[in-house]
């Protein structure tokens, strides 16, 4: 008797356990925007950095916009212990004193903190603020703001020399290294990705205390970021590269040469207690532009969130984050879906990229033991071949999947293509494959 209530106390005690780790995953982070000045188009930004954050269902986000510049900034009083997370889409007006010290108390205590593109171009005569993001430019930062930080080759190098803090190049599409693979944000990335057309910072400086360097891009002697990638039709590329500041209301400085270097564009900051993410990715054009809608943009702000927020990354990384090949874009900023895959291939043409093809591939990979997952992908492979608006280049792509993994269920789809001179070669193999003379 008295050993079957300590195994029923043991089915409780794992129940129990199961219940709370559940409830734990879906506990929400609350999270404060800060927006409403800056040289660059906040308006279009801090919509898309909500969406962001809530779509990942981990986040409950506010938005704070301040007083127009000159305003009276003592009205902006945030309360900031409500929240887990504060992300700064902000470079203006001093905050006042109460605003200032309330922060740092927030950040010392445990608050996150995401520091996004331009915010580290805010504050540069405060100090404490300059120690939470690490490095930061322009607003004429120079050597007495602390080192410029930069990997050559693969060792950081920490470089006291006199000089401006803060420019950028031409934009243009560049390469990210990943340099730290163990860290919950860039864990599972690859070691080089594609990112949309952006304006790649550098000749940043600052205290770098308790900083680490996540990911870097090549910045060459002017700092202009590396010449972008030849597009590929319908990769979802880019459009050409615009010369200029890329919205900075600030003329870039003129400097000496400098040589060619790895620029830190993803950071992390211990600062008290407080975990800060700092990216300098995400250059804001109408409707976000392709430096937002860049795969890999959306992904390490949205893990970066996380990771400031509780220390952790429960979010997998997706199947659409870029590789070296070239930039990744969602014009929609939503992570794609079996069935927009579907939509999308319908479209297909030859010289047109397979990432939707390649999701669905994927996703059969997935699920490979679930044979009523598979038969579901099945009748959406079906519905392509029924389909008459489809494309044949599509319905190539279809039937070449079917051919390994269709069972009785598409054979009727299948013949009813024979006519077809374009499928010909196509339905033979397929037919051939499933039904095999005995």
């Amino acid at each position: 008797m008295k050993m079957k209530k300590q195994y029923l106390f043991l089915l409780l005690a794992a129940g129990l356990l199961t219940f709370f780790g559940a409830c734990q995953k879906r506990i929400n982070y609350n999270a404060l925007i800060i927006t409403g000045q800056n040289n660059h188009k906040w308006e279009e930004s801090h919509p898309i950095l909500k969406q962001l954050l809530d779509q990942t269902g981990l986040f409950k986000t506010d938005i704070i916009i301040t007083p127009e510049k000159g305003g009276d900034m003592t009205t902006f009083d945030p309360v900031f212990s409500k929240y887990d997370v504060v992300v700064l889409d902000y470079n203006g007006d001093s905050w006042s004193e109460k605003t200032n010290t309330g922060f740092l108390e927030f950040v010392s205590n445990g608050g996150g903190v995401v520091v996004y593109h331009a915010a580290d171009n805010a504050f540069p005569g405060w100090v404490e603020y300059n120690k939470i993001i690490g490095l930061g430019g322009w607003g004429n930062r120079n050597e007495k703001s602390g080192p410029y930080v930069y990997y050559r080759g693969n060792e950081i190098v920490r470089d006291t020399s006199a000089g401006i803090g803060g420019t950028h190049g031409p934009r243009s599409e560049f390469r990210v290294t990943t340099r730290n693979f163990d860290h919950p944000i860039t864990k599972g990335l690859p070691a080089n990705w594609m990112h949309g057309n952006d304006e790649l910072y550098s000749l940043l400086r600052g205290p770098a205390e308790n900083m680490e360097i996540l990911a870097t891009a090549f910045s060459g002697q002017t700092g202009a970021g590396q010449p972008r990638a030849t597009p590929r039709a319908g990769t979802g590329r880019s459009a050409t590269p615009r010369a200029g500041t890329g919205g900075s209301a600030t003329p870039r400085p003129t400097r000496p040469p400098q040589p060619a270097r790895d620029e830190p564009v993803l950071m992390t900051i211990t600062y008290g207690q407080g975990r800060i993410f700092h990216t300098v990715l995400g250059h804001a054009d109408e409707g976000g532009g392709p430096a937002m809608q860049c795969v890999g943009f959306i992904v390490t702000f949205q893990r970066g969130a996380e990771w400031a927020a509780s220390g952790q990354v429960t979010q997998e990384v997706p199947n659409d984050f870029p590789s070296a090949a070239g930039v990744v874009l969602r014009p929609d900023f939503i992570e794609p879906t079996l069935e927009n895959d579907f939509a999308y291939i319908r479209n297909y043409d030859i010289e047109k990229s397979t990432k939707y093809f390649t999701d669905i591939q994927k996703h059969i990979r997935k699920v490979a033991d679930d044979e009523k997952a598979l038969k579901e992908i099945e009748a959406m492979m079906v519905d392509v071949l029924n389909d008459p608006e489809a494309t044949a280049e599509a319905k190539k792509l279809i039937l070449r999947e079917l051919s390994w993994m269709g069972s009785d269920l598409c054979i009727p789809a299948i013949k009813a293509l024979s006519s077809n001179a374009e499928l010909k070669d196509e339905v033979e193999f397929a037919l051939t494959r499933l039904q095999p003379v005995e």
